[in-house]
This record gives structure tokens, sequence and C-alpha cells, in this order.
């Protein structure tokens, strides 16, 4: 029971801290992940005020601000606990590592890929209008069912 007792003051203390962990490491992975989430955050409070259109306004207003300033609170807290922060923090080493396409190889890429998938849409084309032909012919489908 003590444990259990210790434990939820850590968190109570750990989610009132403004403390940054390792403010150094992984600062952009971690803003960028705080940004994220509490965009999410403030999106369901800006559906959620729409949604309360005939309360009165001070919940209309009230509940998706107090929604939205815990939210972001805990967006932030969230990213600078211990064990999310060393993940990003190795999230962040990891995409520094990352070898990147140049602009022309993203080019090339970019086209053969495209190019790729209209050939493959012609080609199943190709194939609908052979089976549904074939199928007619033989008087599986009748002229008016087939798509083609």
């Amino acid at each position: 029971m003590a444990k259990t007792k210790a434990r939820d003051q850590s968190l109570l203390a750990a989610m009132t801290s403004a403390n940054l962990y390792k403010r150094t490491q992984g600062k952009l992975t971690r803003q960028l992940t705080a940004v994220g989430v509490a965009a999410v955050v403030l999106l369901g409070a800006y559906t959620l005020a729409g949604s309360l259109m005939f309360a009165p306004d001070g919940v209309r207003y009230g509940v998706p601000l107090a929604i939205s300033v815990v939210g972001c609170w805990i967006a932030f807290r969230i990213v600078n606990t211990p064990y999310v922060a060393d993940f990003l923090i190795s999230v962040q080493a990891e995409m520094d590592k990352v070898s990147w396409a140049s602009r022309e190889e993203l080019k090339r890429s970019t086209i053969v890929v495209i190019s790729t998938m209209f050939f493959l849409a012609a080609a199943l084309r190709l194939y609908d209008f052979f089976w549904v032909t074939i199928f007619t012919w033989l008087g599986i489908l009748h002229p008016g069912d087939a798509g083609s």
C-alpha cells in the first residue's frame, strides 16, 4: 500500500512540476510531439464548443477552455516524463542518422512511381475489357451487366 501511495504522489508531483527532463536533448522532437498532441486537444475542444451551441455561454466557452488548458499542460508534461522523453530523444538520434534523398533523386523516384501506377491502371483496364468481352461472348454476362 505504501508503494502505491508513493507512486501516486510522485505522479502528482510530476504532473504539477514545470521542470524539463534532459532539456537539451531531443528538443525538436519533443516540441513537435507536444504541438501535435496539443493540436488534437484543441481541435477536440473546438468541436465540443460547437456541440454546446445551446448551452449557457459560461458552459459553452468555459468547459472547452478548461479542457484546452488542461490538455495542453498534459501534453507538455507527457513529453517531459522520463520514459517518453528518453524515447523521443532516441527517435531524434535515429532520425539524425538517416540519409535523406536529394531533391533530384526524389523527383526521379516520384516519376517512376506515378508512371508505374498509370501503367498498372491501364493494364488492369485492358484485363477487365478482355474478360468482360470473353464472358459476354460466352453468355455468362449480358451486354448491360458489365460496367465496360
